[in-house]
């Protein structure tokens, strides 16, 4: 497998508090190292989404994953994803993380197989081919967007979307990364939580 990119979008109450520099330092500390790193600045309140996609534009390896800047990896991420994308010859390869600041898991889809005719919700999280990820893309779900009653997210329209394009997706029952809950998380709006303050 040639190099992988680590795309982190972050804003500036984050780059402050120090997140996003604990964030690369889990990418840095990986023992399968990333080529590259892109922190993309939200410097405009666009939100996640459209922050996350500009950073996805600027990647030129085979690979990229992506990492929120209140979360990090464990150092194992990146090696056991490419073991299994290489293992497995899909394109999509996602593991689960271990919650930080709370108990239940909120997404009880650990160690399901993912099954592309019922898409569940898989986390962002993800390495993936680069070609597939920019011909797909990251924008914010359509308006009243629901499923099973709830609105998801542009984490859930990426998969959906990678799902349409005919991607091989894999789940990796491991817990390979950290999912902080910190009270003021985003959930890539801007007006929400840290992404408020300017």
């Amino acid at each position: 497998m040639s190099g992988i990119t680590v795309v982190i979008p972050t804003h500036p109450a984050r780059v402050r508090n120090g997140m996003t520099k604990r964030a690369v330092g889990s990418v840095l500390g990986q023992t399968l190292p990333a080529e590259s790193i892109v922190v993309e600045h939200d410097l405009t309140r666009a939100g996640a989404p459209a922050t996350r996609d500009r950073g996805l534009r600027k990647v030129t390896t085979e690979w990229v994953a992506f990492l929120d800047s209140d979360d990090q990896l464990k150092p194992i991420h990146l090696k056991r994803l490419t073991d299994c994308a290489e293992e497995t010859g899909t394109d999509y390869v996602y593991a689960w993380y271990e919650p930080i600041g709370f108990g239940a898991d909120p997404l009880p889809h650990f160690g399901r197989r993912f099954d592309p005719a019922r898409p569940t919700q898989t986390t962002i999280t993800i390495l993936v081919r680069t070609e597939l990820a920019q011909a797909v893309g990251f924008r914010e779900p359509p308006e009243g967007a629901l499923i099973n009653g709830e609105r998801y997210g542009e984490d859930y329209q990426f998969t959906v979307e990678c799902v349409k394009a005919g991607a091989r997706i894999e789940h990796l029952p491991e817990r390979t990364w950290l999912w902080n809950l910190h009270g003021a998380n985003t959930s890539g709006d801007p007006n929400r939580g840290d992404a408020r303050v300017r």
